[in-house]
């Protein structure tokens, strides 16, 4: 038998991390809770669901999702492997079925001989090294049971999921099929709107009725994950510039751009279901079918899902991780996925094809652990959340906030032109990555 690691938390950082263990000859123990127990968010009994969004964002190379995407592919990563078997039209999006996603990456690992437990663990196990990868839905007890090993409280925001509603409902003849600025196929349905019926449902949203638990009131959310009405309370015109921006998406029937634009995509392979794109939300259910239901071509929809708020756990990672994810005080434990602050479907599936592998090389003696170069986005990322420090420091930032991948986290060569330098970014990017997976990844 090969070298064991343990790993706690079926998601998509826990799964990714358990492929790599068992793809090097290790042994790979994963424990999961469900079905036995299930957090708020969660449904299906199959491991890396999908509990917000069913996309992974862009594939294009020119945006730091699509770089990243490049930089794990490299690197074998089962969720990019298994997302591509399961797409479904999106544009130049990675959007995919997420029941199929869901089963399919759950057959990977039983191929690759992962041991799957499914059982709630409530403390930290004793082996040497345990991979934590209980997500940012850790039961409480869970994370009591962290808490005694980080020796602080830990960190906290909430976010919000958006509706599904079903394609059978939605009324066709007022929507029309477009990709922003015909870019890939017209995969989205999109929901026109006048300035009139845009105005009207902007004051609904700000009249509307939220949930918030008491002990929420005063959590940050996560920016990426804002609630819809949250945006509206930033003034009239600001979901003209998010989820509801019109820019590039000219209605076929009259040759012009729309004053908004709700927009819906496709949720499974079969088309059935469609998400309301960027519609996150903590309205009262009675207030999210009455408000919807002002869209243009949603007036009779039936919704799938409602949304919801619930709670995101991270911890102080910049005070806490090396650029390993090793804990500092025990190296024998490592951190992955959202829990350390990464933020993304994919981010959080680098995290633990990292610490997938790091914990391979402990558990088999082999030193040392390894991280990307600098100059990827996969590389930056880890030294993002370890506070950019060495094993031996010590100090974190005091604010630390989770982090999307982006650009802003690599070094900007000099050149003048916006375009150009990112070029030139994206090029070093996967030069250096390639050359770091053919030294350290290649003879896995």
């Amino acid at each position: 038998m090969g070298a064991r690691v343990v790993i706690v938390g079926g998601g998509l950082a826990g799964a990714e991390a358990a492929f790599q263990v068992a793809t090097r000859g290790g042994e790979a123990v994963l424990y999961e809770m469900k079905p036995g127990r299930r957090s708020p968010a969660h449904t299906l009994d199959t491991l890396a669901e999908l509990v917000c969004s069913n996309s992974l964002k862009s594939n294009d190379i020119g945006t730091a999702s699509g770089l990243l995407k490049a930089e794990m592919r490299k690197m074998n990563s089962v969720v990019l492997a298994v997302a591509e078997e399961t797409s479904v039209p999106a544009g130049g999006t990675l959007a995919v079925d997420r029941e199929a996603f869901s089963k399919g990456i759950t057959g990977r690992l039983e191929e690759a001989g992962v041991e799957i437990i499914r059982e709630e663990v409530t403390t930290v196990p004793s082996d040497n090294p345990v991979v934590i990868a209980t997500g940012p839905l850790t039961s409480d007890a869970f994370a009591a049971s962290i808490n005694e090993h980080i020796g602080t409280e830990n960190l906290y925001f909430f976010d919000a999921v958006a509706p599904i509603v079903y394609a059978e409902s939605i009324n066709t003849e007022k929507t029309y099929m477009a990709s922003r600025y015909d870019k890939g196929p017209a995969d989205y349905l999109n929901c026109p709107m006048n300035t009139e019926q845009y105005e009207a449902f902007v004051a609904e949203l700000l009249a509307a009725d939220s949930v918030v638990p008491h002990e929420f009131e005063s959590t940050p959310y996560f920016e990426g994950c804002m609630p819809v009405e949250e945006l509206a309370e930033r003034g009239p015109d600001t979901l003209m510039f998010g989820p509801m921006r019109p820019v590039g998406l000219n209605d076929p029937r009259t040759g012009r751009r729309p004053h908004a634009v709700v927009q819906l995509r496709r949720e499974n392979s079969e088309g059935t279901l469609f998400n309301m794109v960027g519609f996150q939300t903590r309205l009262k259910f009675s207030e999210q079918k009455r408000i919807f239901s002002m869209i243009p071509g949603l007036e009779s929809v039936e919704f799938a899902r409602l949304g919801k708020l619930h709670r995101n756990t991270y911890i102080d990672s910049p005070r806490l991780l090396t650029k390993f994810q090793r804990l500092s005080a025990e190296p024998r434990l490592f951190f992955a996925g959202q829990i350390t602050g990464v933020e993304g479907y994919v981010e959080s599936s680098l995290s633990g094809l990292l610490a997938g592998i790091n914990a391979f090389r402990v558990a088999s003696g082999i030193e040392p652990c390894l991280v990307p170069p600098p100059e990827s986005i996969s590389g930056s990322l880890m030294r993002y959340i370890s506070g950019d420090k060495s094993d031996a420091d010590g100090a974190g930032t005091g604010n630390f906030q989770p982090m999307n991948a982006n650009f802003g986290l690599l070094s900007a060569p000099s050149i003048r032109n916006k375009k150009e330098r990112r070029a030139k970014q994206v090029e070093l990017a996967l030069e250096r990555t390639e050359s770091w997976v053919n030294e350290n990844l290649a003879s896995r």
